[in-house]
Parts: C-alpha cells; structure tokens; sequence
C-alpha cells in the first residue's frame, strides 16, 4: 500500500520506506505518526504531481524523474499554507489622499510587525502629491505584515500591509502573504486550460479605474447617491462625477484624468466597499464598448448582457407625455397606487377606487380622495341590493358561537371565546377576533364620520439607516464599554446674558460665547481635555471644542478648533461657517473629527436638565440645558426677594482618568467665568 500511495520506485524494502516514513512522521512536532500518515495519503490524492513538483522547485526542492517522496519542509509548507488561508486578515490598502493622488510613498511606519492597533489609531505616514498624512487604522488588531516599507512607493489602492484580527493568526497572516497566491498554487505551465480563471484580462489601450473612495477614516464603504455623469459621456480632471454617502456626509467625488465614462460598475442607490471599482473611465472614446466588456469581468459588475441599457438609453425618446391624474392611477397591470387606509375605506363604503382622481404624490389616492368620491366627487359603485334580513341567532345557553378555525386558535392562545366580541355573522367569534385578540393583527379601523378631518397617516415599516444613521448608532453602541460618571451644577447666567445682548449685533452665537467660556475653564483643568489609553492618561495640547448639531436625518459635531487662543468674533464667524456646512453635508473629516471635548447644548428646545453620552476617545462631555427663572431672598431689594436666571448644566466624564474631584473643580470655574464673563471678549 506504502509503495503504491508513495510511488516509491527503487526503494529496497516496504519496510524500509515504513520505518523512513515512521522517522519523519516523529520529526513534526506534536503529530503522531499515524495522524502524519494518514494527512500524507490524503494530500498526496489531493494533489497533481505537476503542482508538486512545481511547489518543491519554488523552495529549492529535489525532484525524482519518475518519483517523489515529500519532506518535513514539504509538509509544513502545505501546514503552513492551510493556516494563512483560515486565519482572518485584513488588508490595509494605500489611501487616495488627494482627488490627484495617483501613489503614495511611505514615510515612516509609525507601528512594527507584531504590535497592536486600534481602528482610528495613526499607523503610518503616507506622503501624497500635496501632502504627508497621518493614515489610521479601519480596526482593531495586529500589524502581521508590512508590504511596503518606508520610503518605498505604492499605487492608490494597492495593499502595504496585513493586519490579523487575533494576536495567535500573526504568524498564519504572515505568512500566507509571503507565498502570495502563487505559492500554494501551481505554476501557469501546471495548470490546465479547464482552469484558468473566467472573464477577459486587463485591455491593453490606456484606461482608467475609478474605486470608492475612503471619505473618513471610519467609512468601511459607501454609497452611491448620484452620477453626476453618465455612461459616455467626457469627463475632465478634477470635475465632480459622482455623490458618494460615507458613514459621516454626502460629498462629490472628482475624477483623476480626463476621459470618458465607459462604464457605470455601482449604479445609483448601490454599496461598494472602500477600494472597491465603481466605473471605468476611457482616455480615448473609441475604447468604451471594450472597456465595458472588461467592466463585466470585474466583481461586482453586471453581467454582460448589457443591451438593457442601451435600450434604456433611448428609451425615453420614445415615451409619451405623462398620462393624466386619473389615468396614473392604474398602471398597466391594473394596479392601483392608493395608500393602505384608502383602499380599506373603499371597499368598506362600496367606491370603484379605479375611477378616483388621486391627489397624493405622483396621483397617489388618499383617504380624502375616496371620502369625496363617496360624497358625490366622482362615480362610485352603487351599493349592492340589501339582502333579506335573516332571523337573528340566538345561541342555546352556555354555548358561544365560533367558527372552528377561531376554537383552534384561542386554545392555543389559552383565551376564553367568552372574552372576545365576535364580529361574524350572528355575532360569531370569528379567526381574525383570536388574531386581534392576540395581538397578531390589527383592527380595522373605523370609518371617519362624514364631514370629519381625515385620520392622519403615520410612518409604518422599517426605514433604512442612512450612513451618517448607522455610524451614530455605532458609536452609541461603543460608548457601553466606557465607565462614567456625572456631575451637574446650576450656574447664575444673568451677567452671560447680559453679555450675549452686547455682542449679539456682531454676529457673535450663543454656541461660539459658551465655547470660549468652557475652553477657558479647560485651560485651569487640563484633565478634562485627556482621553484614556491602555497605557495611561493622553493629554490634548489642543483644546477644540466639538458642538453637537442636529441635521435632517442624524448628528454631526463641527469643531471650533482652538477656542481657547481665538477671538470670540472669529469663532462666531467659523460657528456660522461649520453649521452651514454641516446641514450641507459638506464638512472636511478634519472640521467634525478633531474635537477634544463636546458640548451638547438643547438650551433654545426649553429642556430643563438631560445627560449627554460621552462619545468614544473623548473624556469629557458637557451637556447644556435651558436657562430658567428663580425668585431668591436679597437683602438689598425693596421686598427682600430678587430674580434671577439659572441653567442646569451636567459634566460626562470617563472615570478610568477622571475623578469626581476634578469634575467639581472645572464646574465651580466654569460658574466663575459665567458670573464673571467680561474677559471672554477681550
């Protein structure tokens, strides 16, 4: 059996080649020999002698004419390959820094081979065409392998370094980049036709790939709001093509080279991954239809049967003039857009809601439409002739009347058919009664009397998180991990808002006053401007204050970058700045993640007291609420009693480098510098 499985011609004996094999089989540490033994049978079935052959000629093997016998070297390397390819890795991948940035070279890696590295941790300095840059980690984890060592170059897109997800995979990691794919796959020459990978190769004329871009350093991927551009038609450098969604804001995306765009790979509405192909851009336009061709080859491309969307192209030459109100209601399959409550109050009040003229987005029928159909507005059904009237069931006593489905179901609900109130004919309890019963259906809704406001319509179903959605619950969910602890105190605001009404006319906010205010109080208690790190308290040379603002569909905080050094005119200009910006969705990464302390202020929202979430990576966070009035004693007013304003205001605080000491100092300045505040404006 050895000499069959093995192959191993001019062996003196079966047990000679035995006892060579029990040798090597001791030699692997922690594998038995019969484990050994039985791994190289199966492998040695598995594998092509080409591929083999092919593996030991890569590593300096010998080989036999006719015959092989595979080394401890051999089956480590297949060990070792079957490791890296189960080990999870993660690709870090040379950033586009710039809307030019074609490559990048590595200044300085700022962490080695075998550390560990937290997502938004600097890991490397990369220098662009415009600038160097610190570039951060996506996740946590462990450097495995660097590719691209300092001062070495690399494309935009390209991977310079491997990161394992556990400390155990390093090795594994490691090493299944070192063979690449070709060192566990056969050479090009042992690989048969059958084979060979499917789709074209790379055309060979000039073109360019436009991938999805990473718009911050937490956007995993994004989503593709908008071309600006379509397919064909001539791009230039630096003209915007498309809206990307990141997990931050909307931003446009500009193009590299001039062009065209031969091919849309994520279409609107669509996710890619960071660095993942989106379009194909043709330097010359006689390229585009091979260039879509390629694009079919591509992951994530649709497939080549593509004169969909050519048809699609013309199409719209040839539709006609929209249809009237009436005639949008029903489409061609005799569809009927009618929201849910207006096709209920249809069939209840006997309305052909085919013949009704929707008022609603797009002719939708509304409740409102059948209502004034029904009062006359437009034909409706005429009601059905009145069925003779039956005698009324009266149910012997002890009996209660159910159909059999409504008795199957409320005993297995466990409910008395004596508590429901039939609906059926003869006030029979009916299956849907137990589903109502149960909660597992809804009731139907009663009719509005006529002449009556129509019942307001509420959201219903489930609405998708929007990327800006997704990362704030995201980094709701992070902050569990954090011990805190809170402080509130109330502050006298009467000279504040004295303060405000006198510079109020130069532009100065409320938000921009209170910033300068919170960093000059940070400036006496530097430790509430650190944040925690394993080895111990990180300190901010910096104080720049994040202010949360509310926009349509999630939450942002603009930074007023040293608020401490400025001029409170110069913040209250760059206040106004950054929440344009914000609800435009167009703020830079560096202009709402470079905060060191928060403030969340729902003062003008009249809320009396609240608790802010201190984010991740921040140790301090400041929530302000409304300011309200107090009648206190004073010795001085003519009947002892004077009025005056207060606000509540609560300090956040990660308890792992801040103590409750510290937080009662920095408030009882903060109260200082409120009742004091004439300084803030010189």
């Amino acid at each position: 059996i050895l000499a069959a499985g093995f192959n191993l011609t001019g062996s003196p004996t079966i047990e000679a080649d035995t006892r060579v094999i029990h040798h090597k089989m001791k030699i692997i540490a922690g594998i038995s020999s019969t484990t050994a033994l039985l791994f190289l049978l199966s492998w040695q079935t598995s594998q092509p002698t080409t591929a083999f052959v092919a593996k030991s000629t890569a590593h300096g093997l010998q080989k036999h004419a006719a015959s092989f016998f595979p080394t401890n070297v051999d089956i480590y390397e297949n060990v070792r390959f079957s490791t890296a390819l189960k080990a999870e890795s993660i690709k870090i991948t040379m950033p586009a820094l710039s809307s030019t940035m074609k490559e990048g070279r590595v200044v300085s890696w700022l962490k080695s081979e075998g550390d560990a590295i937290e997502a938004g941790e600097a890991i490397m300095v990369v220098e662009s065409d415009k600038a160097d840059m610190d570039v951060e980690a996506f996740e946590d984890g462990y450097l495995a392998k660097i590719i691209t060592g300092e001062g070495e170059t690399a494309e935009v897109g390209a991977v310079v370094a491997l990161v394992a997800t556990e400390e155990a995979d390093i090795a594994a990691v490691a090493a299944g980049d070192e063979g690449g794919d070709a060192a566990p796959t056969p050479s090009a020459e042992a690989v048969p036709a059958a084979d060979a990978p499917a789709g074209g190769a790379a055309p060979d004329f000039e073109f360019s790939q436009l991938d999805m871009p990473a718009l911050s350093s937490t956007m995993k991927e994004g989503k593709v709001v908008s071309w600006l551009k379509g397919e064909g038609d001539s791009v230039e450098a630096g003209e915007a093509i498309m809206v990307v969604e990141s997990d931050k804001a909307d931003m446009d995306v500009e193009a590299f080279e001039d062009g065209y765009i031969a091919a849309i790979i994520t279409g609107e509405g669509e996710t890619a991954n960071v660095g993942a192909p989106v379009a194909l851009i043709a330097a010359n336009e006689a390229d585009i239809p091979a260039l879509k061709a390629y694009a079919a080859t591509l992951s994530g491309a649709p497939t080549p049967a593509a004169p969909a969307p050519a048809a699609a192209t013309t199409a719209p030459k040839a539709v006609p003039k929209a249809a009237s109100p009436a005639s949008v209601n029903a489409s061609a399959g005799g569809r009927v857009v009618a929201s849910p409550l207006a096709k209920k109050m249809a069939t209840e009040m006997g309305v052909d809601i085919s013949a009704v003229v929707g008022s609603g987005p797009g002719g939708r029928i509304t409740a409102a439409d059948v209502q004034n159909a029904a009062a006359g507005g437009t034909p409706a059904k005429k009601a059905a002739p009145a069925s003779p009237s039956k005698p009324k069931h009266i149910p012997a006593p002890g009996v209660i009347a159910a159909t059999p489905t409504a008795r199957a179901l409320a005993k297995k609900a466990k409910l008395d058919l004596a508590s429901i109130e039939g609906t059926g004919e003869f006030g029979r309890v009916t299956a849907d009664d137990v589903r109502i019963a149960t909660g597992e259906k809804k009731p139907v809704r009663k009719t509005a009397a006529p002449g009556a406001p129509a019942p307001i319509e509420m959201p219903e179903g489930l609405v998708p998180f929007t990327g800006m959605q997704r990362a704030v619950s995201n980094n709701m969910v992070a902050t569990l991990d954090c011990p805190v602890f809170r402080a509130s105190r109330e502050i006298e605001m009467d000279a504040f808002n004295a303060l405000y009404q006198s510079v109020k006319p130069k532009g100065v906010t409320v938000s921009a006053l209170l910033a300068k205010a919170v960093a000059k109080a940070i400036e006496k208690h530097p430790i509430i401007n650190s944040s925690f790190r394993p080895e111990g308290t990180f300190f901010n040379k910096d104080i720049n204050i994040a202010m949360a603002v509310a926009i349509e569909g999630g939450l942002i905080t603009p930074v007023l970058k040293y608020a401490n050094e400025r001029d409170v005119l110069e913040l209250g200009e760059n206040w106004k700045e950054l929440v344009g910006k914000a609800k435009a969705g167009t703020l830079s990464p560096d202009e709402y993640n470079s905060g060191t302390f928060v403030i969340s202020n729902m003062g003008m929202f009249g809320v009396s007291q609240f608790d802010a979430i201190l984010p991740a990576g921040m140790g301090g966070i400041l929530a302000v609420a409304g300011t309200q009035e107090y009648i206190v004693p004073d010795k001085q007013a003519v009947l002892g009693m004077k009025k005056i304003s207060k606000m509540t205001v609560t300090l956040t605080c990660d308890h792992r480098q801040i103590y409750g000491a510290d937080a009662a100092m920095f408030l009882k300045t903060l109260n200082d510098i409120m009742m004091n505040p004439a300084p803030l404006v010189k």
